[in-house]
């Protein structure tokens, strides 16, 4: 039996998570942080030697998605920023969760780390200007008690 290519298998509709209830930019806008539906997800423990792994996957699906060298160097360097931004919050034993989703050209990104309480991210720094500067989109997901989170958005078109 031969396996088919994958652009030829057919194609499962993705079932919205738990908590999914509006979309942001096309892509799905969730109440909880702890499950985001993203179609590459890369679950790693919130340590920072980890965070170039997360690094590398990122800049494989843009390049994949034919973005220009400067964009997937951008969104490198943006994951990068962000997951360093939220590994030093994370609860003690947490996971650095990053999925990943490309629709139409654009690649959603959301980072996230379980808080121990609830806390936010300063927006008036160096690296927030950097990820202000990278992407297209960025903006902290704060309203889960239990987790805090960085949204990013990066168009192939713009740049």
């Amino acid at each position: 039996m031969q396996t088919p290519e994958p652009q030829q298998r057919e194609r499962v509709p993705e079932v919205p998570a738990p908590g999914a209830a509006t979309e942001v930019d096309g892509l799905p806008d969730t109440k909880s942080l702890a499950e985001v539906p993203s179609p590459v997800e890369v679950r790693v423990h919130a340590d920072p030697a980890l965070i170039p792994s997360v690094r590398a996957v990122a800049a494989d699906l843009a390049a994949r998605a034919d973005f220009d060298l400067d964009a997937v160097s951008d969104l490198r360097m943006a994951v990068d920023e962000a997951c360093s931004a939220l590994v030093p919050l994370s609860a003690p034993g947490g996971q650095l969760r990053c999925g990943f989703t490309v629709v139409d050209g654009r690649i959603a990104v959301v980072a996230r780390v379980p808080v121990d309480a609830p806390t936010t991210l300063r927006q008036d720094t160096f690296g927030w200007r950097v990820l202000d500067t990278l992407t297209d989109a960025a903006e902290v997901l704060d309203g889960d008690p239990e987790w805090l989170g960085i949204r990013l958005l990066k168009d192939r078109t713009t740049a």
